[in-house]
């Protein structure tokens, strides 16, 4: 992957080798601070926990070929359960809009392609980009604060960038899912997880796959 691009949507792909722990403390007043400045952007006040962080990692197959595309990183739980899942640091595309954070990643993850843009508009984030078809896309996005309209279009062009029957990964705090379970074009299918009551506050993953 290439270590260094910009596009018109001034996205940034940085890589290096691996420097840096995470540190909880930091990573949440990091996520607080980012949550006051801009709330509907950050969408939540603390990472996601390693308990969530590690279910949504286990929708991903390592031996699936293909870059592995994650929306909204932030400061880089689940992208750090991904590469204990077995997914290498090379294969990762991260798309994070926050500049802070993706110095951070870039720090942490520094074999990772990291990308400054807009997740919702991932055809222009990432799809010059990519080497091939992804093997799945995992998403930390807060979808409740698109319209509806928006989260489906999300979903369809992510899975028009990935392998047929590859996951998108979803998690919400809420009691419904971020995009509809029933589908009545049958464009895609979905799937939940059990509760994760472990993460604060407890969470589920909806698991999105193109039939």
């Amino acid at each position: 992957m290439p270590s260094l691009r910009r596009s018109s949507a001034k996205s940034v792909a940085l890589s290096g080798s691996l420097r840096h722990r995470r540190d909880p403390l930091e990573d949440e007043a990091r996520f607080l601070r980012s949550w006051f400045e801009r709330p509907l952007v950050t969408g939540a006040v603390t990472p996601s926990g390693k308990m969530l962080a590690r279910t949504m990692a286990s929708y991903v197959d390592p031996r699936v070929e293909g870059p592995v595309v994650e929306l909204g990183p932030g400061t880089g739980p689940v992208t750090d359960a991904l590469i204990r899942r077995g997914i290498e640091q090379e294969r990762l595309v991260l798309v994070e809009y926050n500049p802070d954070f993706c110095e951070l990643l870039q720090r942490r993850f520094p074999r990772a392609t990291i990308v400054q843009g807009d997740a919702y508009s991932i055809r222009e984030a990432v799809g010059a980009i990519l080497p091939g078809k992804a093997a799945a896309t995992i998403s930390s996005l807060p979808l409740f604060t698109k319209p509806l309209e928006q989260r489906l279009d999300l979903l369809t062009t992510a899975h028009d960038l990935m392998h047929a029957s590859a996951p998108f990964i979803q998690f919400t705090y809420a009691m419904v899912p971020p995009i509809p379970a029933r589908c009545d074009t049958g464009s895609y299918t979905a799937s939940r997880s059990n509760k994760v009551w472990l993460n604060l506050p407890p969470a589920r993953v909806w698991v999105y796959r193109r039939p």
